[in-house]
């Protein structure tokens, strides 16, 4: 995911602790549907959850689907359509692509191949992958999972038009690796944090080359089919979305004016592979966050990688102190609860897992963003985070501030 769509979220996250009560919009579309489980004040908010995906489709998505849970209980509902030419009803358990939140599964199988000695989280890349970064100084394993190994990211933004034309190129691994690597770094080796996909591209070489097995092997194996995530799956270079599944599109300005909301559903997204490349629902991630956070997927030394962000460096090119671990994302809410998710963002579809460490409270949504990776936050993602978090009726606090991914 590019740094437009991380600030996005970032945003939403944000300005969600001043956000007022939402009201449903009287826009056309499906009626929000929804199942929850109350049973005290402090259960989710189904009222300000129903509101917060009401009306669509509208200008900035055309369908949401959202699983809030926790300790005090859950709640569920999906809203819009699942294309704009039938007006079919958003079906809850729809596939969609998770974009960046496929990083979260990719430094997971690292960590487990750390707790069985075959990775060394300190041990320079280079060793493991002999010549893929000539030149370069010594980048260990950790710092490409935390993002501190000031390796650019492979391409420079494309415009919407550019890439649409490109929207089923294959793209290889070690493509995206090269073009890394014929750039300078942007600085030494953990001495600063900056988010680069192509950081994730080398773990899912680096896994590979551990196992001798494919990447998308390896996490079918050791999570997707322990955990039962059976609407999981990595589609290749296949650019549909199989099963049931909501149609993503992209608003592009006409020449007169005008809006289209052009249908980006099918799209091959190699480019992305271990970086973003995981199609799957909202119940599976879930599952996944939960098993995760509660050290089923991960052994308890090496999950310690995903709620650990470096200390003493900053952002690059800010003042601001890091904020990535392995896989995930550090944010605060109002009370000041430490909360850690990750975010994704491909044209159609904005995703996110997120919750405090303890599970007091959890959020996974997929929003069909009609501007999934703009600079300018999403309303409805900002509307979803606000009455998930919403202190008094969701949970402890509103997060104040986060960074996706």
């Amino acid at each position: 995911m590019n740094v437009r769509t991380r600030t996005a979220l970032a945003a939403s996250l944000a300005l969600g602790v001043t956000a007022g009560p939402i009201a449903a919009s009287p826009a056309f579309g499906a009626a929000p549907s929804a199942t929850s489980a109350t049973a005290s004040a402090s259960h989710p908010d189904a009222k300000a959850l129903r509101a917060a995906i009401a009306g669509l489709p509208d200008a900035d998505a055309t369908a949401a689907l959202v699983r809030v849970a926790g300790t005090d209980g859950s709640w569920r509902g999906s809203s819009g359509v699942a294309e704009i030419s039938s007006g079919r009803k958003a079906p809850e358990q729809a596939r969609f692509r998770t974009g960046s939140t496929t990083k979260v599964f990719t430094a997971a199988v690292v960590l487990q191949l750390a707790a069985e000695h075959r990775i060394d989280l300190g041990a320079p890349v280079q060793g493991y992958l002999p010549g893929l970064l000539p030149g370069h100084p010594p980048i260990t394993v950790r710092q490409l999972l935390n993002h501190t190994s000031g390796l650019q990211e492979a391409h420079d933004d494309r415009t919407f038009d550019e890439a649409y034309q490109h929207r089923f190129d294959t793209v290889t691994p070690r493509q995206l690796v090269a073009a890394s690597a014929a750039k300078p770094l942007e600085f030494t080796p953990g001495a600063q944090q900056h988010y680069v996909g192509v950081n994730y591209t080398l773990l899912g070489l680096l896994v590979e080359k551990t196992t001798g097995h494919s990447y998308e092997q390896q996490v079918s194996q050791r999570i997707l089919r322990p955990l039962g995530l059976r609407q999981s799956s990595f589609p290749g270079a296949d650019p549909r979305i199989d099963g049931p599944h909501n149609h993503g599109y992209q608003a592009v300005k006409r020449s007169d004016g005008t809006t289209e909301l052009r249908d980006v559903t099918m799209w091959n997204v190699t480019d992305v592979w271990a970086t973003g490349n995981l199609i799957s629902t909202t119940a599976d991630l879930e599952r996944f966050l939960n098993a995760l956070f509660r050290g089923q997927v991960v052994p308890k030394v090496q999950l310690e990688e995903m709620f650990t962000v470096p200390e003493g460096i900053p952002l690059f090119g800010s003042d601001k102190p890091a904020e990535y671990s392995a896989g995930l994302t550090r944010f605060t809410l109002r009370d000041g609860t430490v909360g850690w998710g990750k975010s994704g963002g491909l044209y159609g579809y904005n995703t996110a897992i997120l919750a405090d460490r303890d599970l007091t409270r959890t959020l996974v949504y997929s929003v069909n963003s009609t501007n999934a990776r703009d600079r300018d936050m999403n309303n409805v993602v900002r509307r979803i985070i606000t009455a998930a978090f919403t202190p008094g009726s969701s949970g402890p606090g509103s997060p104040t501030a986060a960074n996706n991914n």
